[in-house]
């Protein structure tokens, strides 16, 4: 956590800093993936306390997911009243995986790592599909925010082509406990914003994953004292992804 963290004063900033965008930009409203964890709850906290709740739509893309994740998905709806579609995308990524293993000699141990990645990648090209199509509809330019927190984005825990697109970033400079500070404050329901951290798609927690805590990923931007061996594999975490920030390009005569 920041020395002076000032929760109040950090969340007004971000509302006006959406509002100011919008009005900069001529944009009407936002596509935002609902996932029932707090990194959505509170972006669409906060875009429809910016924009109104009209201006706000949800989107809850299952993918063999959990029934308390629709639950709470709906709960965060049902808090801020924007409209919640749902939009099950199970179908989609079986018949995906079902024509990848007809045409490679693969074991379903061969496709884990690429089926969790299928995951985010359908539901971006999701919210960008409704996104045009609200376009048209409503005569106004919607935009998909994207839902990543600074520790997320500092380990590279997140999938190109998938959750790494988005059009605005409002949590991309806070970490996880700023994020919850963030979403006590506005009113994300108490189960959403201290849920447990998980991708929803491969059963284990972030932490898990990631092997180190979002607590000490966070003491590491800070600068704050951790212990040197978890310091050494969060360092890897992030030097081993920064591929995913940057696309080497070529350029003559250089």
């Amino acid at each position: 956590m920041l020395k002076k963290w000032d929760v109040e004063k950090t969340t007004n900033e971000i509302i006006e800093f959406i509002r100011n965008y919008y009005k900069k930009n001529n944009i009407k409203g936002a596509v935002i993936g609902i996932s029932g964890g707090k990194d959505s709850g509170v972006v669409a906290g906060l875009f429809t306390k910016a924009l109104g709740a009209e201006n706000v739509i949800g989107i809850w893309m299952p993918c063999h997911s959990k029934e308390e994740d629709k639950k709470n998905a709906q709960k965060v709806a049902d808090t801020f009243g924007f409209n919640l579609i749902d939009y099950d995308l199970t179908n989609t990524y079986d018949n995906f995986v079902k024509e990848i293993k007809k045409n490679n000699k693969v074991t379903e141990e061969d496709l884990d790592d690429s089926n969790i990645n299928i995951k985010p990648r359908l539901r971006t090209m999701t919210l960008y599909y409704h996104a045009a199509m609200f376009t048209r509809l409503n005569k106004g330019l919607y935009i998909v925010p994207g839902t990543s927190n600074k520790c997320e984005l500092y380990v590279g825990y997140f999938t190109k082509g998938g959750d790494s697109v988005s059009d605005i970033q409002v949590l991309a400079d806070l970490t996880v406990d700023e994020v919850i500070s963030v979403g006590e404050y506005i009113g994300v329901p108490h189960e959403v914003v201290r849920k447990t951290p998980d991708d929803g798609l491969s059963g284990k927690t972030d932490e898990e994953k990631l092997g180190v805590k979002y607590s000490d990923i966070a003491k590491v931007i800070n600068n704050e004292e951790v212990d040197p061996l978890v310091k050494e594999k969060i360092e890897k975490l992030h030097n081993r992804n920064l591929h995913k920030f940057n696309t080497p390009t070529y350029k003559k005569g250089e």
